[in-house]
């Protein structure tokens, strides 16, 4: 699903789920003890998802490392999203796990808190001062750092300028506009080029992400900390209402379209083949979608609830390096995870392939090898980072499945299978219940 490209499948959540569950006996596993995750000839086992692009550019990376450090051998293991979890979960409660492991916010406290991931503020030769305190707690679990956020993404509007001015429609100001403004917009863009096959907002209802975003508009949080006020069955049935909205106006097309959307590649997909002007998305993403469509593509603020009120956006860590707890090469995947995160030999390969670089002095080092689009990404980064609030707590140990469940109860609301206020109560009860 492209909407938002990390959700699991069902299956594949509650298989990785169980299998982290048996992590419980690492718990009393010193790190660096006998029966570590590193292989028997010393190789540095890294473990990472995505495409053939990322891969490639992290072999790169890698190869850098291994010229930089004689004697180091790195075996960089890709899967994709699909499997890596599945693999990762296995591999982790065989004792057998790589070294150094690409993390993501859904997971991280599922592993963090079962003591399969090295504490990182204790691992020789790590130094993250760097890095902003508000992204780098993000990698916090429990107290103890897990994961060094590799990159930040701004959940946010990717626009295609050229549909706009196709439709007669003027860009808006994403700093004062709100979602009915929003709506209407998309709705007019449809009006205008509907005859040629294209919308003005391409999908909207069922995306975790979204949803919050949305109640955080509210002051609340789906998952809140002890002094944060949690999500409201009245926010979550304003979301599906919303949702509604946008297709009874026209401004998003019907459930179907929407579903087959948001399940298709990438570059098969309505923004990415200019049929849709909006789009949402973490906004590094953009470039992907801009290579896909052939357009240089912009990007906007979320609107707000109301006008004048902050949209209320917040850096959120693309994904994360983590160390294994029981690696025998602790000392090599410090080094590693350092280099990936800091080396400008590394960061000028890697670019903003995994999320505008989380140390605000690699931005500036890679700036000028950027191509446009991904210019455009690192000015909105800057642009908005004075109005950025306080990130949310990673997803907790036991709602790794949230992505998937919240998916499927926006999708039966939004093709009438069920009612907003039943949707409400529904994901308000998983939501809680994860706890």
């Amino acid at each position: 699903m492209h909407q938002t490209t990390l959700t699991p499948t069902r299956r594949q959540a509650v298989t990785a789920l169980a299998a982290a569950g048996s992590l419980t006996a690492l718990t009393a596993c010193a790190p660096g003890s006998s029966g570590g995750s590193s292989s028997g000839d010393g190789t540095l086992r890294v473990s990472t998802w995505g495409n053939d692009s990322r891969l490639q550019l992290t072999q790169q990376a890698a190869a850098a490392f291994q010229e930089a450090n004689p004697g180091v051998t790195v075996a960089v293991e890709n899967s994709e999203w699909t499997s890596y979890w599945d693999k990762l979960a296995t591999s982790t409660a065989a004792n057998d796990s790589p070294d150094v492991i690409q993390m993501d916010e859904a997971y991280i406290a599922a592993y963090g808190t079962r003591g399969a991931l090295l504490d990182l503020g204790e691992a020789d030769g790590l130094d993250l001062s760097a890095m902003n305190t508000t992204v780098l707690d993000t990698g916090n679990v429990d107290g103890t750092l897990v994961g060094a956020p590799i990159g930040v993404g701004n959940l946010s509007v990717g626009v295609n300028p050229v549909l706009l001015e196709q439709a007669g429609v003027a860009m808006p100001d994403d700093t004062t506009w709100t979602w009915e403004q929003f709506r209407d917009i998309a709705a007019q863009v449809s009006a205008a080029l509907g005859g040629q096959g294209v919308v003005g907002f391409d999908m909207f209802g069922f995306g975790a992400a979204e949803v919050g975003a949305w109640v955080r508009q509210f002051g609340q949080e789906v998952f809140p900390r002890e002094d944060e006020e949690p999500a409201s069955v009245e926010n979550f049935q304003s979301y599906f209402d919303f949702a509604n909205s946008l297709v009874a106006s026209g401004a998003c097309p019907q459930a179907s379209v929407q579903s087959e959307n948001s399940t298709s590649a990438l570059d098969a997909s309505l923004f990415a083949t200019n049929k849709s002007a909006f789009h949402l998305q973490f906004h590094t993403q953009i470039s992907a979608y801009a290579a896909a469509s052939g357009t240089q593509l912009g990007l906007l603020r979320l609107p707000a609830q109301q006008a004048g009120q902050s949209p209320r956006m917040v850096n959120k860590a693309s994904m994360y390096w983590s160390i294994a707890s029981r690696t025998a090469q602790s000392e090599n995947a410090a080094k590693f995870v350092q280099f990936m995160l800091t080396n400008p030999t590394a960061t000028k390969i890697l670019t903003t392939e995994r999320g505008i670089p989380a140390i605000p002095e690699v931005r500036q080092d890679i700036e000028p090898v950027l191509d446009e689009q991904s210019k455009i990404a690192l000015q909105f980064s800057e642009d908005i980072a004075s109005e950025v609030v306080d990130p949310p707590q990673v997803t907790p140990s036991g709602a790794s499945a949230w992505n998937t469940e919240f998916t499927t109860i926006g999708t039966e609301q939004l093709f009438g299978r069920s009612t907003p206020a039943d949707a409400a109560q529904r994901a308000l009860t998983t939501s809680q219940g994860m706890l």
